[in-house]
């Protein structure tokens, strides 16, 4: 017979109930309440201990005596319980527990039935480190994921289990890559590296504008800019010449012209020189001949945006524009179905400025569902990233964050963040997260597990570093010394 850990106290509720302890359980830890009938399945989300002899209140010296004499026979341990639902369907009970109801602590063969289910093997349980998790694969696609955590808590490695997991389901993940983490990475796909060339033609006017920095209030600079656009747009089509060089050409005969007004003319002649820096800028990377980027993505491989190079600007353009192109293909059903990963989402889709990239993601994390593409944003800043876009991902991986401001700013976004989970955020290892969402049957404390192949990211090894550069130089400096006393010993 199974001794119980403890005994329903006080008054509860159909979601909430107290028990008093008979040995310490752990915060997070699941265990099956018997009442009514039912097996009820519940997570331990906060834990107290006190004595009933001793409180907080000091208001003579006997009990300062009484204090400094305690021993700790008569102390109690007292836990709230978070019903979950019943073990077999996780719905939850329309009563609640009565006081006395028995409190076990959960098997593992329990929570096997419970977390065994799904398609991308996670990690395990941290109270139970021989029960694996699983997620659902087309519930965090089509809901979208967000993975939160500070610097170094893991958010790479965890992009990665989930990408080798998209994989051997045969998926098509596209990452963009913010720092070449993923370039080189071992997937079990493989990697395909897509380089950020664009041809210009396949540009937005809108796109094209945020490249070329026409200020908003530049309203006749922004007027020549579109009318050379349109009228490039058209020549392109039925010549070999570039879009930029068919604007400039079209602006440079307007410049030319004795009918236009000398206000006007140095507008013109302002958005020639912000067309010819923007040339300057990003000619590595301007392609008049590129294929459209996602006409590279290919299923069953990690295709890997490498935006390692480029600037903000740029990165939002090419977010905004790959994600443009993949809603419309998608709705025409001429791509499968894709998971796009996000790095540094607070850049691309920020609380309080507006980009291109932030329209789109929010549009898809609104349409996406029905097309077939889901989103997973990855930031280490989530008070800096759009509330908007971050609640419409109803599935979260949440790692260590130590900022009030970042744990309130999650909370808000998700409903299913209890405070006391909430509290937790902080004191997380590396690899450990609070697993939340449609993916998994529960919530969930979970260490995730260790990506085998190998990836870019992670702390450099300064130390390391410096010691080989010093090695470097005394080599060099021996080489040097070697030389001059051979070229001294041919002279004598």
């Amino acid at each position: 017979m199974v001794e119980p850990l403890g005994v329903c106290v006080g008054e509860g509720s159909p979601s909430h109930v107290s028990f008093v302890a008979r040995s310490m359980p752990r915060l997070g830890e699941y265990v099956v309440l018997h009442f009514d009938g039912m097996r009820v399945l519940g997570m331990v989300e906060s834990i107290t201990r006190g004595s009933i002899s001793i409180s907080g209140d000091i208001l003579s010296p006997e009990v300062v005596e009484r204090i400094l004499s305690f021993e700790g026979q008569e102390e109690y341990i007292k836990a709230e319980v978070r019903l979950l639902g019943e073990v077999d369907s996780l719905t939850m009970p329309r009563v609640p527990p009565p006081p006395g109801a028995r409190v076990y602590r959960a098997d593992a063969e329990t929570l096997r039935g419970i977390f065994g289910r799904g398609d991308i093997k996670l990690g395990k349980l941290l109270s139970h480190p021989d029960v694996e998790v699983y997620i659902d694969a087309n519930r965090m696609i089509t809901r979208h994921l967000a993975i939160l955590a500070i610097t170094g808590a893991g958010k790479s490695n965890t992009v990665s289990v989930i990408v080798d997991g998209i994989l051997k389901l045969k998926g098509m993940p596209v990452i963009f890559d913010m720092h070449s983490e993923y370039v080189n990475a071992e997937f079990s796909g493989g990697v395909k590296r897509i380089l950020p060339r664009l041809n210009p033609a396949y540009l937005l006017y809108g796109e094209l504008k945020r490249l070329v920095n026409i200020d908003e209030k530049a309203f006749i600079q922004e007027r020549y800019l579109r009318e050379a656009h349109t009228r490039a747009m058209e020549r392109v089509r039925s010549s070999s010449s570039g879009l930029i060089d068919e604007m400039l050409a079209y602006l440079e005969e307007i410049y030319s012209s004795d009918s236009i007004a000398s206000n006007e003319k140095n507008s013109v002649s302002g958005v020639i020189g912000k067309l010819m820096d923007f040339r300057e800028k990003y000619g590595d990377i301007l392609d008049e001949h590129a294929p459209e980027l996602v006409e590279q993505f290919e299923l069953g491989m990690a295709n890997v945006v490498d935006l390692g190079n480029v600037d903000e600007d740029y990165a939002d353009v090419i977010v905004s524009h790959v994600l443009r192109k993949l809603l419309h293909r998608r709705k025409l059903r001429q791509l499968p179905p894709a998971f796009c990963i996000l790095e540094e989402a607070h850049i691309l889709a920020p609380a309080h400025r507006p980009t291109l990239s932030k329209y789109w993601i929010d549009r898809i994390a609104r349409e996406g569902r029905k097309f077939g593409i889901g989103l997973c944003l990855v930031s280490q800043r989530p008070k800096s990233l759009d509330p908007n876009s971050l609640s419409q991902a109803n599935n979260a991986i949440i790692m260590r964050l130590v900022e009030p401001s970042d744990q309130r700013h999650v909370q808000q976004a998700s409903e299913r963040l209890s405070d006391d989970l909430l509290a937790q955020l902080s004191s997380l290892n590396i690899g450990e997260a609070v697993v939340l969402g449609l993916m998994t049957r529960l919530p969930a404390l979970v260490k995730i597990d260790r990506f085998k192949g190998k990836l870019s990211g992670g702390d450099p090894d300064i130390i390391g570093e410096w010691k080989e550069r010093r090695r470097e130089a005394e080599e060099a400096l021996k080489r040097a010394q070697e030389e001059v006393e051979e070229l001294y010993s041919g002279m004598e």
